[in-house]
């Protein structure tokens, strides 16, 4: 039973280690000696904007002035809204858009994210499709750069770069902070192989390879992306192209933005099952490594913790058992003296990083029990 704990601690401990060190640390290294750069070139195809906006006043007018001012051709570029649901007025402010080209797709019945896509596409004319959040907005030459990474003839899918606005709550600090981490890792991965999965707030795809999702896929970015992967397209990223989000308004808008993200992880392990084989060896590694082992961490931490508990009367192991403590007591504190309007950054980045695994196992809970419905919960 002794080597049995000693052996579960290690595992557990490496796994943590390696999901959120090892594995960002080798594929960056990967990426400088052994780097497969693919082609870009200077074109201008036909593209379709897409922007699914389910009361989506507040920010819809100036979603569409930002779309409007992309450094890109208007006569190459058609933009489509669909506000299917809509409650607010949603559908009005983009009619006003009509005169300058704008499209609205609306019907009463709300079913989704993935459906407002699906519905939408058959509609779409250029032979590019974009799909864009109505809350990200998009810097003027991020599309035009965008489609460039099109100029090869392997790139299926090209992800735009999420940048998540500053500011002196946590939750900003933590959100801006985790994704400079993921960009990080996902500009590696795309000059190595392909990057996992596509950033849901700005991607664009080749018409031709739209295949329609199941409609209770959660993150149907992800799961439509690596579908390409397995079919043998190149995902790749795009650092220059630029999609700026507010950060959640508080922890508990944050706390539900990531446990829908978690329960869709989840979800998309089955559907994409098919990738855990010979013909995809390194793809799936990479999607263990970066995605798999990030959503079963929490598991591995709470393991690790109770494992060095039980082996307590052994010095290595006590060592590792309050080092352990320490650490999830100050996430506490950070937790705690920031809803007083403390500030100081490392403990932020300690709680944040805590909080981000507590929502995976909310999300793991959610998506066992059926409650994470695919129409998601407004967070701002």
């Amino acid at each position: 039973m002794q080597e049995a704990l000693i052996a579960l601690f290690w595992l557990s401990a490496f796994a943590v280690a390696w999901t959120y060190v090892g594995y960002p640390l080798f594929i960056t290294l990967l990426a400088r000696w052994r780097p497969r750069p693919h082609q870009k070139g200077n074109i201008l195809p036909a593209v379709s904007l897409i922007i699914p906006a389910y009361n989506e006043e507040d920010v819809i007018g100036e979603k569409l002035e930002n779309a409007l001012a992309l450094d890109y051709p208007q006569e190459r570029m058609e933009i489509i809204v669909i506000a299917d649901g809509s409650t607010d007025q949603t559908a009005e402010v983009v009619q006003r858009f009509a005169d300058r080209g704008v499209h609205l797709l609306f019907q009463p019945e709300r079913r989704g994210k993935i459906a407002a896509m699906n519905r939408a596409v058959p509609y779409a004319r250029g032979e590019i499709l974009v799909f864009s959040d109505a809350n990200a907005m998009m810097e003027p030459k991020s599309l035009k750069v965008l489609v460039r990474n099109f100029a090869d003839a392997r790139v299926g899918c090209v992800s735009g770069e999420k940048r998540v606005r500053t500011g002196q709550c946590v939750q900003a600090q933590g959100e801006s902070a985790y994704w400079r981490y993921e960009s990080a890792i996902k500009r590696a991965e795309s000059l190595v192989n392909t990057t996992i999965g596509a950033v849901g707030e700005f991607f664009a795809i080749r018409r031709e390879l739209y295949r329609s999702l199941r409609e209770d896929s959660i993150i149907e970015d992800f799961v439509l992306s690596m579908q390409l992967v397995m079919d043998g397209w190149r995902v790749v990223y795009e650092p220059e192209a630029v999609a700026w989000e507010e950060a959640s308004p508080s922890l508990s808008a944050e706390w539900e933005r990531r446990t829908r993200m978690s329960a869709g992880g989840f979800q998309s392990i089955g559907r994409l099952k098919h990738l855990f084989s010979l013909k995809h060896t390194f793809i799936a590694f990479q999607f263990f490594s970066h995605k798999l082992l990030r959503w079963y961490a929490p598991f591995f931490m709470i393991s690790a913790w109770f494992t060095t508990l039980v082996l307590y009367s052994f010095d290595l192991y006590r060592w590792f058992f309050w080092g352990q403590t320490a650490f999830y007591l100050l996430a506490l504190v950070g937790g705690l003296l920031s809803m007083q309007g403390w500030r100081w950054r490392p403990l932020w980045l300690v709680f944040y990083f805590c909080f981000a695994n507590a929502t995976a196992l909310n999300g793991l809970w959610r998506y066992i029990t059926g409650q994470q419905n695919v129409t998601w919960k407004k967070v701002r």
